[in-house]
């Protein structure tokens, strides 16, 4: 091989790592797509909550006037935090309400379970989120 083509031969090593700046989602706005999913759980959370009043009340058996006022009161809760995802505490507020939509369960019992599903959904998308921004 001459210098001629050894100068021009392409470079075919992989970068270091101290040369990649930290993990790469593929995302153009990785904070506005987090932002997006917790929104999407709360808001789907909410819309859940207030459509199994009536079930509840009528084929589950006897969801108290409270047990209702409390259904109202978190998925009002939701819309509110669905809007504030932007705050850095948002994601601490969206895992307490999940404990209280579990605490309700003494309120009636299959509200404990929504909370239980709603639980496993929010800790999802804590994982998503640590793994698009690290």
């Amino acid at each position: 091989m001459t210098d001629h083509q050894r100068n021009e031969a392409p470079d075919l090593r992989q970068p270091d790592d101290a040369e990649v700046p930290g993990p790469r989602s593929g995302l153009r706005n990785p904070q506005a797509a987090v932002r997006g999913l917790g929104a999407g759980t709360l808001i789907l959370e909410a819309i859940v909550l207030l459509l199994a009043i009536q079930p509840i009340r009528i084929l589950g058996g006897h969801l108290s006037g409270w047990g209702v006022a409390a259904v109202i009161t978190l998925a009002v809760l939701a819309i509110l935090l669905a809007g504030l995802m932007s705050r850095p505490w948002a994601w601490t507020a969206g895992a307490v309400l999940q404990a209280l939509l579990i605490a309700c369960g003494l309120l009636h019992w299959s509200l404990a379970v929504l909370g239980i599903i709603f639980a496993g959904a929010w800790a999802y998308a804590a994982y998503v989120r640590k793994t698009i921004l690290g």
